[in-house]
C-alpha cells in the first residue's frame, strides 16, 4: 500500500496544513496509507484525535512522518523537510517556482517528482484544483475584513437621531480573483466601492458586483486586450491620463486593497508616496503584494506601519489568517490533483505525463527532465 504523509509546516507564521479529516478519509478511499505528523493541524484547529477518526495513522516527528513516504503533501515546505524525501517520491506543493529556483534544483538532483501547486493551467478542468484561486479569495476577503477593523469608522452609512455617518470609500487596485472578493466583501459590509484594473474586460464584473470601475474610457483601452486576455502595453500618453485619474481617485478613498502581483518579478508599483500623502489621516492600505516587493514603496512584509497618518497592512500570508476554511479548501484543491495520479483500482502511481495539468505543474522528475 503506497504511504501518502503530510508533515507539520516549520515556516514561519504558516498555520495551513495540505490535508484535512475529510481528505483523510477520501485518500483512504484511493487505497492509500496516510501518516500526519503529530500537531500538523494545530494551527488549523484539527486535532490528532480528528485525523486518527478519519482512518490517518500519527507520527511523532517529521523524520517518522516523511520515512518511506510515496506522495508527500504541504503547503510551503522548506529544504529541511524536503531533503529527506526518497527518490521516487512525490510532493506537490507550494512551491515558488519562479523565485525558489535552488530549492526545485535540489528536489530534481534528489529524484523527486515534484509538482508545483501555482503552475497548474488556468483550465476548466483544473479548475477544482486551483490553490491559487481558493487562497486568492480568502485574501480578498481576508483584507477587507482586516482593514475594517484597524479603520476607525464604521463601513456602512448609518441614519442615527444624533446624526449621519457617511459610508466609507474603498478602493480595489487589481481585479483577479482576490479583488473581486474584496469589491463584494465591501459592499456587503456597506461601503462604497470602486476599482480598477488594466484589463478592459474587469469592468463589467466590477459593475456586476456594484462596484464603479475607474479607467480613462478612450478607445485605446477599450482595444487594451489581447485575443488570449493578457493587458496591452499602454501608450506613455494614456498612462499619464489614467496615473492623473488614479491620484485624484486615491485622495477620496478610506480604504485601498491592492492586489497586483507578476509572477517571478517584483510587484509593480500602484499607490506612490505622494499619493499616500494624499490621503486622509486615518487611512488604511492593504497590499496583498507585500511579500515580492510591495504595490506601495512603504510597504514592509509581515508588518503594519504607519506613514504619513495612513495605515498600511502588510500581511504575507492572508489566507493562514483564516487557517480553517484555508486548510479545507487547501485540501480539496489537493485531493483532486492526486486522484489524477494514481489509479483508483491498485491505488498505485499512475502518472500520465501526456496530460497537460500533470505537465503544466511538474517541475522536477518529468521524464523529459
Amino acid at each position: 500500500m503506497m504511504r501518502l504523509a503530510v508533515p507539520k509546516e516549520t515556516r514561519a507564521g504558516e498555520t495551513r496544513v495540505a490535508a484535512t479529516p475529510e481528505s483523510v478519509k477520501k485518500f483512504k478511499g484511493l487505497g492509500l496509507d496516510v501518516m500526519i505528523q503529530s500537531g500538523a493541524g494545530q494551527g488549523a484547529r484539527i486535532s490528532d484525535s480528528d485525523y486518527q477518526a478519519a482512518g490517518a495513522t500519527i507520527a511523532p516527528d517529521a523524520a517518522a512522518t516523511l520515512a518511506g513516504a510515496d506522495i508527500v503533501l504541504m503547503v510551503r515546505p522548506e529544504a529541511a523537510q524536503t531533503a529527506v524525501l526518497k527518490k521516487g517520491a512525490v510532493l506537490a506543493a507550494l512551491l515558488a517556482p519562479h523565485s525558489d529556483k535552488e530549492a526545485i534544483a535540489a528536489l530534481s538532483a534528489q529524484g523527486v517528482t515534484a509538482f508545483a501547486m501555482e503552475l497548474l493551467p488556468r483550465i476548466s478542468r483544473a479548475q477544482a484544483m486551483d490553490v491559487l484561486s481558493s487562497q486568492a479569495n480568502l485574501a480578498g476577503y481576508k483584507a477587507v475584513i482586516d482593514a475594517a477593523a484597524q479603520f476607525g469608522r464604521a463601513m456602512p452609512m448609518m441614519m442615527t437621531a444624533a446624526g449621519t455617518i457617511a459610508p466609507a470609500r474603498v478602493l480595489v487596485m487589481g481585479v483577479g480573483v482576490a479583488g473581486l472578493q474584496a469589491i463584494a466583501t465591501a459592499k456587503r459590509l456597506g461601503a462604497i466601492v470602486s476599482a480598477t484594473d488594466v484589463r478592459p474586460a474587469t469592468k463589467e464584473q466590477v459593475e456586476s458586483l456594484g462596484g464603479t470601475f475607474v479607467a480613462v474610457m478612450d478607445d485605446e483601452f477599450k482595444n487594451a486586450q489581447t485575443a488570449g486576455g493578457y493587458a496591452k502595453e499602454m501608450s506613455a500618453e494614456y498612462q499619464a491620463k489614467q496615473a492623473a485619474l488614479i491620484a485624484e481617485t486615491i485622495k477620496k478613498q478610506d480604504i485601498i486593497i491592492t492586489t497586483a502581483l507578476i509572477p517571478g518579478r517584483k510587484a509593480p508599483i500602484l499607490v506612490s508616496e505622494a499619493m499616500i500623502q494624499s490621503m486622509k489621516p486615518g487611512s488604511v492600505i492593504v497590499d496583498l503584494a507585500a511579500g515580492a516587493g510591495g504595490n506601495t514603496p512603504l510597504s514592509r512584509p509581515d508588518e503594519v506601519v504607519e506613514a504619513h497618518g495612513v495605515t498600511i497592512m502588510g500581511h504575507t500570508n492572508l489566507p493562514g489568517r483564516l487557517a480553517t476554511d484555508a486548510s479545507s479548501l487547501y485540501a480539496r484543491n489537493l485531493f483532486n490533483f492526486v486522484s489524477l495520479i494514481v489509479d483508483k483500482k491498485s491505488g498505485q502511481l499512475a502518472i500520465d505525463w501526456n496530460d497537460e495539468i500533470i505537465k503544466g505543474a511538474a517541475v522536477s522528475g518529468a521524464p523529459s527532465t
